[in-house]
């Protein structure tokens, strides 16, 4: 539990990172690098064993919201407050294209999955998503080897017009579901507390799951678990797809991450000032 490096870049404030997907051939050794958005709509990737900077891209005008590696780690994916998604190549520091479906709305998460196009008809090695905190979510099928990029589906989930300003303090979340292949996860402001499992292939929900809160956190563990936090400083750990539920109170403000390690072990959640660790068993 100590500090091993560090990075600072001064007068920026550091939005979003992701650490690169390790290589299939060195399977089990740790990833080296790490990519880092910015506030004035940089990203930055920083070597951990060499302990620097080793290349900076300005694909964005305003300040990055997301970020997040290809599965390959060959692409960079981020998102900006404007809604604006740029694809950038780490090796060359080009951005290659920029989409502008969210355009109004900032980009809430970004994230993409092994899949061979034949699963849905489309080209492309992998799919990936874009949530935008409007309730729209885009899956998208690529192939950056080819400049292949199609929009595969287009989700939105309605909402109240409620309460002032609740909506906009809510973020609108969306991950593909690791043990059910061709659905995802959507949790957000909505007509109810609820986790929604939309299938790709049927085009429709096909599960729902009552929460007790809206949603402020998500993530979703090869191993059937679902973590949520709320911003009633509560974490619910749910095992899938029986549901059952157990509630965790620990933190002394909302719980805006929940991130499971790779190995589903463990839970990483965290508040504004602390930062919890929990550790699965049985």
């Amino acid at each position: 539990m100590e500090l091993v490096v560090q990075f600072q870049v001064l007068n920026q404030s550091c939005q979003c990172l992701a650490w690169k997907p390790r290589p299939v051939v060195a399977w089990g050794a740790e990833s080296q690098h790490v990519v880092a958005g910015y506030s004035d709509g940089t990203i930055r990737v920083f070597s951990i064993s060499r302990t620097e900077m080793e290349l900076k891209m300005h694909p964005h005008t305003v300040a990055l919201t997301a970020v997040a590696y290809s599965t390959d780690g060959e692409m960079i994916l981020s998102g900006g407050k404007d809604g604006l998604v740029a694809v950038s190549s780490p090796r060359t520091g080009m951005t290659i294209r920029v989409l502008a479906d969210h355009k109004g709305s900032p980009i809430t998460v970004l994230q993409c999955t092994r899949k061979q196009y034949h699963d849905f008809g489309v080209e492309g090695g992998e799919l990936w998503l874009a949530t935008s905190s409007d309730r729209r979510v885009s899956v998208w099928a690529s192939d950056w080897l080819k400049d292949k990029c199609e929009l595969l589906d287009w989700l939105s989930f309605p909402a109240p017009a409620g309460p002032e300003g609740l909506g906009s303090l809510l973020p609108s979340l969306a991950a593909f579901c690791p043990w059910e292949p061709g659905t995802l996860v959507y949790v957000g402001f909505g007509m109810q507390k609820e986790a929604l499992f939309y299938s790709l292939r049927k085009k429709q929900v096909v599960e729902k799951i009552s929460l007790p809160y809206f949603a402020t956190s998500l993530s979703l563990s090869p191993a059937h678990f679902m973590a949520v936090g709320f911003g009633e400083r509560l974490v619910r750990l749910l095992c899938c797809p029986a549901s059952q539920a157990q509630d965790y109170a620990g933190h002394d403000d909302a719980v805006h991450l929940c991130r499971f390690a790779p190995s589903g072990r463990r839970l990483l959640t965290a508040s504004h000032s602390a930062v919890l660790v929990w550790e699965l068993t049985g």
